[in-house]
């Protein structure tokens, strides 16, 4: 027996190698960890069970039967805890045929897929990889489709997080695209459809593969990702931040976690941050983290769309959805991104029965043709559907400006929203006094004197949140300071809502 016992070990240290020691320096010498170091450090120490680790490629083509068989064939799989909390993992093993996919290789996602589906536990992939293997042909794409068609099934039931470590190229960028989050290593990672050799012959563009796919490409311009990380262990360390703040599944409810922040803690400093200036700007990233518990703030998108904020905190030591408009850039107006980054936000809290607290200064819509050629009216309405739908506590809170359809937008009364307040500093109206004046007392424009004696009867008699209260759109006028007690209080007594959309087999958002 103890020769039986000493071959298993042999062989478990031979899969453990990878594709040997020379290809492990060669992925230390990038800068990047190995695939078993990446789940080493993402999960609780020891609590990782890799399933499937013998499993070899079955390949006879273009002398793959006669070369070199590695175990686990280019993916190590399995699943562990984080802060105690059941995960599941695969990891692209970048020393094993580059960690190319092929037919097995997509077997043992596919089974770990469908373990966290069966399971309802959150699912993470780190990639690094480059695409399908070339020599297992159709095989390699069936085995893509697969693993596809189980990112689609669990989309909304399960946590689905990508996290992208090395090149991920070809039908690789799919499944990540796919999921819920996905997150990137600077310098060291990229997302393409076709890499740069493919560009420069099909368009004669000359472009390098940071410059196509890179970080910096993802996480600003195109918005796949929606982080990007310094190195290996620092997007490891966040993804297990991450984790704390999302529930299990979407029959669970989000963890909570001890906290030594008073609920109702005053914070007077609130009462001035919202400038005697109705035009001047200010950080709503400081509303948020002294709303939230311990000022702990996990910001999604951070580097798009900058003119909204969406991000996880908590309240009570339970998670929170966060979407705040942003005054520090473009006055926080709605454009096409932002819409499309909250709306996509929101819609996940909502799958996963995460409350959603909102902050409004919004001045409106961002006019202009690039914006209406560019679908801006679809993709408002993605924001304004993503909030109608949506059927967890709604809480908002309007620090200043609300104005046009932007105000009906942003989680309104009229969309449901279930406990809506306003700083005395909030203005609610079609639109600001200088413009709605000049329309409504086109007569007077030449009049100095009487435009201005116009604009303040309409600043007295609109810009202020008591008009909206007047009328229930407001539930309650607050001192500034009190937000964090009463967005506290609110968020309890919504704990047990219930409310249910009409059936349907699905909606059809605006895409």
């Amino acid at each position: 027996m103890k020769h039986i016992i000493e071959a298993l070990d042999q062989r478990r240290e031979a899969a453990r190698l990878g594709g040997g020691q020379k290809r492990i320096d060669a992925q230390h010498a990038r800068g990047k960890l190995t695939a078993r170091e990446r789940i080493e450090l993402l999960l609780d120490h020891g609590s990782f069970e890799e399933f499937d680790m013998f499993v070899q490629h079955r390949a006879t083509d273009f002398g793959m039967d006669k070369g070199e068989k590695i175990p686990a064939d280019g993916v190590v799989t399995g699943w562990g805890t984080i802060n105690g909390r059941t995960v599941y993992v695969f990891a692209k093993d970048f020393t094993v045929f580059g960690g190319s996919l092929s037919e097995t290789h997509a077997q043992k996602i596919m089974k770990i897929q469908d373990m966290a589906l069966k399971n309802r536990a959150p699912i993470i992939g780190l990639f690094d990889a480059g695409g399908a293997r070339i020599q297992e042909g159709v095989a390699a794409l069936g085995g893509y489709g697969e693993v596809f068609q189980r990112n689609v099934l669990a989309s909304g039931v399960i946590p689905q997080i990508s996290l992208i470590m090395g090149p991920c190229a070809g039908g690789d960028v799919y499944s990540p695209a796919m999921t819920d989050f996905i997150f990137m290593v600077r310098d060291t990672s990229y997302m393409f459809v076709t890499g740069p050799d493919v560009v420069k012959t099909v368009t004669n563009e000359t472009v390098t593969a940071e410059e196509l796919g890179g970080a910096s490409v993802h996480t600003t311009k195109s918005s796949i990702a929606d982080r990007g990380y310094d190195n290996d262990v620092e997007a490891l360390l966040q993804m297990r931040r991450l984790i704390d703040f999302l529930p299990s599944s979407n029959t669970d409810e989000a963890p909570e976690w001890p906290t030594f922040d008073d609920a109702e803690r005053y914070d007077h400093s609130l009462d001035t941050l919202v400038p005697d200036n109705p035009n001047k700007p200010y950080d709503v990233k400081e509303l948020i983290t002294k709303v939230v518990d311990e000022g702990d703030f996990f910001e999604i998108q951070e580097a798009h769309a900058k003119n909204i904020v969406v991000g996880f905190g908590r309240m009570e030591g339970r998670t929170v959805g966060i979407v705040a408009n942003q005054p520090m850039v473009l006055a926080g107006v709605l454009d096409i991104d932002a819409s499309r980054k909250a709306a996509r936000f929101v819609r996940f809290c909502d799958c996963f029965s995460i409350p959603i607290v909102t902050f409004v200064d919004v001045p409106g819509f961002l006019p202009g043709t690039a914006q209406e050629y560019g679908g801006l009216i679809k993709h408002g309405a993605k924001l304004l559907f993503a909030y109608a739908e949506a059927t967890v506590p709604k809480v908002t809170v309007i620090t200043r400006k609300a104005f046009g359809g932007a105000y009906d937008v942003m989680a309104s009364k009229h969309l449901r929203g279930d406990v809506n307040y306003a700083w005395p500093s909030a203005q609610i109206a079609v639109m600001g006094a200088k413009g709605a004046v000049e329309i409504i007392f086109r007569q007077d424009i030449g009049d100095s004197e009487k435009i201005a004696a116009r604009t303040k009867e309409y600043e007295d008699r609109f810009l202020s949140p008591f008009v909206a209260a007047e009328r229930g759109y407001i539930d309650e006028v607050i001192q500034p300071y009190g937000t964090r007690k009463r967005v506290a209080r609110a968020l309890a007594m919504l704990r047990h809502k219930e409310l249910e959309n009409p059936w349907k087999k699905h909606d059809n958002i605006p895409l």
